[in-house]
């Protein structure tokens, strides 16, 4: 692989928390992640993606994240510390977890360099750390969230949906956040073609995830003929290029019980994108996958 030399005093830490057999989309930010030479990676925590698609979520994420570290020749090199198997019961009751442990030996660290956590799912273990440690949000933390519904109104949407009362706890904590919101993850859109252009070749992991999304896709009549959209993708390109897109600060809402944010401006600020530099993202990825499939 390229190696840029880059100091250890400037790559950031990175903890990743997803969802990785909910759908297709996450296995490529986990690929991107690792390949990411700025990022000190600490972790992923393969997390619960509710019920209603499997009753063992957490693990089905837990063992394709195997997969994925199979695929490139990386088994055992990267931390895969499991996360709560179910959301929160309630607002005050955290469901402890080692993900939720790794969050906060990272944050509690006696370590200069920012740390960021990437959710690309349901809130659950973030907001547990949160619970259990409060004094985490006073750290030099960020919380990079994947999730809920478009500004102003919000609304129904999937990773919120599976742990509302994790978002309340985080919104109404002290925590750095940065949102991507659904209108804006979804400007990722990538075609089939591209895909087995410029992912596929490149060695049994390329294979797999430009395989995977096809067959996906093909799987579910409701389902795009021919592209796909890489929705938790932006939270590496925000980490790697902070103003990857136009953002604005506003203060933290509150969810209600439909879903839809509460502007009681009563919380502290946090920043929310409204737009996302794909082809930024994009291209550094599929440079990367080829290095890769290279070294």
């Amino acid at each position: 692989m390229h190696n840029f030399n880059i100091p250890d005093s400037k790559k950031i830490r990175v903890i990743l928390s997803t969802d990785l057999k909910n759908e297709v989309d996450d296995q490529f930010a986990m690929v991107h992640a690792i390949l990411t030479q700025s990022f000190d990676l600490r972790g992923i925590i393969p997390a619960h993606f509710g019920e209603e698609k499997s009753v063992t979520s957490q693990q089905d994420s837990y063992q394709e994240g195997l997969l994925i570290l199979e695929k490139m020749g990386m088994s055992g090199h990267v931390r895969l510390v499991n996360g709560a198997e179910k959301a929160l019961p309630d607002e005050k009751t955290p469901m402890d977890s080692p993900g939720a442990g790794l969050i906060i030996e990272e944050a509690l660290k006696e370590d200069q360099r920012s740390l960021y956590v990437a959710v690309l799912g349901a809130l659950t273990d973030i907001a547990s750390a949160i619970l259990l440690k409060p004094e985490i949000c006073e750290k030099n933390v960020t919380v990079v969230w994947i999730g809920g519904g478009n500004y102003p109104e919000g609304g129904w949407e999937y990773n919120l949906k599976n742990d509302v009362c994790a978002a309340n706890v985080l919104f109404r904590s002290k925590m750095n956040v940065w949102q991507i919101p659904r209108n804006v993850y979804r400007m990722m859109p990538v075609t089939f073609a591209e895909l087995y252009e410029r992912v596929r070749p490149y060695g049994e992991i390329g294979k797999y995830l430009a395989e995977n999304v096809v067959g996906f896709n093909n799987a579910w009549e409701s389902r795009p003929a021919e592209y796909r959209i890489l929705g938790d993708s932006p939270s590496i390109g925000v980490m790697l290029f902070p103003d990857c897109g136009k953002w604005s600060c506003m203060p933290a809402p509150e969810l209600d019980e439909t879903m839809r944010y509460i502007h009681n401006g009563s919380h502290r600020p946090i920043r929310v994108y409204e737009t996302i530099d794909s082809r930024f993202i994009l291209e550094d990825f599929f440079a990367k996958i080829k290095d890769f499939a290279r070294g």
